[in-house]
């Protein structure tokens, strides 16, 4: 290999190639540096005297589909200026890894179009090497992210396993990448963000959460002037949860035939009427368990009429709405109704907020379930750290999110 090759392709200046060997699939180049190029690496100064070396070896780029090692020894210098026993400076790679920046930059560069482990099969090196390589390149990347830009927020927890092992989300809406990720969920989990938060002097203007009072009382505290918006996905949710709830509750009250038509139509009634499909005779079971249970048809009609408050013309008209919809389900004479109408109108002014703040938690959903995407596929992550960066870059992911 010539001395402008090395430069060239390998990005080595000060060496040149002494022999070729070749070591089962590799290409192995020993190298070594000019006298004249030699350096003390505390001063700069020419003036230096060997006192030995230590062979090392370091794994390049590859060539042709083969392997490429570049192998030297690496100088120990007395330098005569500052009286400094050091190794010798390397240019091309960090004497404490085992490859040099060129492949750094290669593995880097097919990472943004592969996985981890092709890219390992690739450059023939173990998962843990380009693994290590993308978590110290996100770390350098996150480490400090701005936050002085941030006016609308989506803040959402997730589940990461078992035992109740949660990470606190939060999103820049506006943008739809994913500015911190906390430890657990509740207050405590945000602790960092709003330190962060504060120093970076964000003008917030709108948070979209749920109504978790964890989420609200930390909002209060931290944004006092930012509006907190109840997110539509969220609340329908809840109800949800209420729904079903309710039909399990009318199920083991019922007789034999009533067991046996309402047993299965849990997602019939969490499905909206224009997703239930014909073919599987969704329709007419659906209404088959409506029409045997009046309670459970009120509700069921009652949350089709509650998805149109977020679809009003304007505020005062969803004003209205929702003051009509706290009426019927108070008059309805359903327990479940009216303890989710009290609920809903201890929070009114959170949902009605979604007028003047037009935004919503579906876009962190779909982060959630890219992550959650991300997991599976990757059948988890043993680094909790390498996870939480990973998240953080998930906006620019190009390719499965396979770990």
């Amino acid at each position: 290999m010539s001395t402008s090759l090395l430069y060239h392709a390998c990005a080595l200046r000060g060496y040149h190639c002494v022999s070729t060997a070749y070591q089962g699939n590799d290409v192995v180049f020993n190298i070594e540096g000019f006298p004249n190029k030699r350096r003390c690496s505390a001063c700069g100064s020419k003036e230096v005297i060997g006192r030995g070396q230590e062979e090392r070896q370091f794994r390049n780029v590859p060539f042709g589909g083969k392997g490429t090692v570049l192998r030297l020894g690496i100088q120990r210098l007395e330098c005569k200026t500052c009286t400094a026993v050091r190794q010798a400076e390397l240019g091309f790679a960090d004497p404490r890894r085992t490859y040099t920046r060129a492949f750094e930059r290669c593995a880097l560069g097919l990472l943004k179009h592969m996985t981890i482990k092709a890219v390992a099969r690739y450059l023939k090196v173990s998962w843990d090497v380009i693994k290590d390589i993308q978590k110290r390149c996100l770390q350098k990347r996150y480490r400090h992210i701005k936050l002085k830009h941030l006016r609308r927020i989506g803040i959402d927890e997730i589940s990461i396993g078992h035992g109740h092992k949660y990470l606190t989300i939060v999103l820049d809406i506006d943008s739809g990448e994913v500015v911190f990720v906390g430890d657990g969920k509740g207050s405590d989990a945000l602790q960092p963000f709003w330190k962060r938060l504060r120093a970076s002097r964000a003008k917030v203007e709108a948070v979209a959460m749920d109504m978790s009072e964890a989420y609200i009382g930390a909002v209060r505290k931290n944004l006092p002037k930012a509006a907190i918006v109840f997110d539509h996905f969220h609340v329908i949710k809840l109800y949800n949860d209420k729904l079903g709830a309710l039909r399990r509750q009318l199920q083991n009250k019922a007789e034999v035939e009533g067991k046996r038509v309402l047993k299965g139509t849990r997602w019939l009634l969490l499905k909206n009427p224009e997703n239930l499909k014909e073919e599987r005779d969704e329709r007419q079971r659906l209404d088959a368990a409506l029409s045997l249970n009046q309670p459970l048809a009120t509700a069921y009609y009652m949350k089709e009429d509650l998805r149109q408050l977020w679809s009003q013309h304007s505020k005062f008209r969803a004003v209205l709405f929702l003051d009509d919809w706290l009426l019927r389900a108070r008059a309805s004479g359903v327990d479940m109704l009216d303890r989710f109408a009290a609920t809903l109108d201890a929070h009114r002014a959170g949902v009605l907020a979604y007028y003047d703040h037009p935004i919503s938690n579906g876009p962190l959903e779909g982060t959630n379930n890219k992550i959650k995407t991300m997991q599976r596929q990757a059948y988890g992550f043993r680094d909790l750290e390498f996870y939480k960066l990973r998240i953080l870059a998930l906006h620019e992911s190009r390719y499965e999110l396979i770990g």
